[in-house]
């Protein structure tokens, strides 16, 4: 027999008289990143097989991969607490490993009693965890004693884990990285404020930028004294407004003086109004589109968030460019093959949900060469882009969902309040960028804090030592 449903408030374990040959008890877990960092947090194995994505990608397993005795642990979760459950004594446990269990993998982990010995209350079970594929991944034996007083207690509640350290590592590497390639001279339009103008020194202190500040002298100076900072030795492009400060600056930027621009106190459509006029010289054959690149600490990779920031509501071939865009930042910070989840609110193709048809659509330009450089799938909604469990439970096969490195938003307000979400209550570390014109845009909220502006100047670099050899 099977042991009964589960119980989500009351645990109650099986006593030796209570059991016979071919009792089984089973669980299910699909392995998760996180998973993988708590258990080499309690182990101590920080092999990089297990928790360095770069490092496992070149093995023979082409990725990361579970500890072995995550999977012991898991079956010794089932005897501890299904079968024989409360009360059970472990004594030994032969395990051999299979398989490796990938992220994203399921494993069903079952125990199924193999022999009893009502002398000494021992029971021998067999023990199998199972992936999605039917693949046996480990198996073995364990040997215990059963209880033999029935047991029902109340489930204990455990705490909520949160691992902050990936995001703000992630964000060290990329500015380790990029200070290797050596600072780019960046127009900083309108810093006329002590966070804009802080935010300038901050970037060109850590080695990132020359700034060039393209503002009324006056403002300048005065902003400088209130925040105590000194202006000697910077080039200062002395301009009567906040509209001549964009214009400016993009003039500077087409002709070569500087390599990047950075918005400062002035508003966003203000500098891009300057940016894509006509006569600025820096529009390219693509339409202009915002990225913000995020990370979260449950998530097991950084990833994109685009159109967030400039475009209200993309047509089809406006959403065609803003992924192109997408996929040459995802190049930029070196995912060779960036998976793209073209999102909306469910995952199927429904003729009264225009964004639905719009990610069909954008798939089949994919398969037919009109996208190309990285694998789309769409529609997605977005807990099946981000969560593997989430994919199989909604029986989704696709080599995006759930471990996508781009999220394509449906419209500018759906985007931009992911970001806010996944920034002040996931506690995402980001940077926002501008593509499509000829040379990198900082984009900053006022909202938006000095990492978040320091890293958004990071990836500017990155692209604009791009640009020097593969323009855009």
């Amino acid at each position: 027999m099977n042991t009964p449903a589960d119980d989500l408030t009351v645990l109650r374990n099986r006593t030796f008289d209570e059991l016979a040959v071919g009792d089984t008890a089973t669980i299910e877990r699909t392995l998760t990143m996180q998973d993988i960092q708590l258990f080499a947090l309690q182990s101590g194995d920080v092999n990089p097989q297990h928790v360095d994505p770069a490092y496992a990608a070149s093995t023979r397993f082409h990725g990361v991969i579970a500890h072995g005795m995550w999977g012991g642990a898991l079956i010794s979760g089932v005897l501890g607490t299904r079968l024989p459950g409360p009360g059970t004594i472990y004594l030994e446990q032969e395990l051999h490993f299979r398989r490796p269990v990938h992220v994203g993998d399921t494993v069903r982990v079952s125990v199924t009693v193999a022999v009893l010995e009502p002398a000494t209350r021992q029971v021998l079970l067999d023990c199998r965890c199972i992936n999605q594929h039917g693949d046996c991944v480990i198996e073995g034996r364990a040997r215990v004693i059963a209880p033999d007083e029935r047991v029902e207690r109340p489930r204990t509640c455990l705490p909520e884990l949160r691992l902050e350290t990936p995001g703000s590592d992630g964000a060290r590497r990329l500015l380790d990285h990029v200070r290797k390639l050596g600072a780019i001279r960046m127009a900083v339009v309108h810093p006329c404020n002590a966070l804009s103008l802080t935010a300038a020194f901050a970037a060109r202190d850590a080695g990132l930028i020359e700034p060039v500040l393209v503002a009324p002298r006056a403002k300048l100076d005065t902003v400088a004294a209130e925040a105590g900072l000194d202006l000697a030795g910077l080039r200062i492009e002395d301009v009567p407004h906040s509209h001549a400060a964009a214009a400016r600056a993009a003039e500077l930027a087409r002709c070569g003086e500087v390599e990047a621009l950075m918005k400062g106190s002035l508003h966003t459509d203000e500098l891009m109004t300057a940016v894509i006029a006509a006569d600025a010289g820096l529009r390219t054959k693509r339409r202009v589109s915002h990225c913000f690149l995020m990370q979260v600490a449950s998530y097991p990779r950084p990833f994109i968030i685009t159109d967030a920031a400039i475009n209200i509501a993309p047509t089809l071939e406006h959403k065609a460019d803003i992924i192109r865009n997408a996929i040459d930042l995802a190049h930029a910070i070196g995912v060779e093959c960036p998976r793209v989840a073209i999102l909306a609110a469910v995952e199927t193709v429904n003729p009264a949900m225009p964004a639905t048809l719009d990610a069909a659509a954008l798939c089949k330009m994919a398969d037919r060469g009109q996208i190309s450089g990285g694998v789309l799938d769409g529609p997605l909604a977005f807990d099946n882009a981000v969560s593997p469990a989430a994919a199989q439970i909604k029986n989704i096969v696709s080599p995006v969902a759930g471990q996508a490195d781009i999220l394509v938003v449906p419209d500018l307000e759906s985007g931009n309040l992911l970001a806010k979400q996944l920034e002040f209550m996931g506690q995402a570390a980001s940077a926002g960028i501008v593509l499509g014109a000829r040379v990198p845009v900082v984009l900053t909220s006022r909202a938006d804090g000095q990492d978040a502006r320091i890293a958004s100047c990071a990836v500017a670099v990155l692209l604009a030592h791009r640009y020097r050899s593969a323009p855009p």
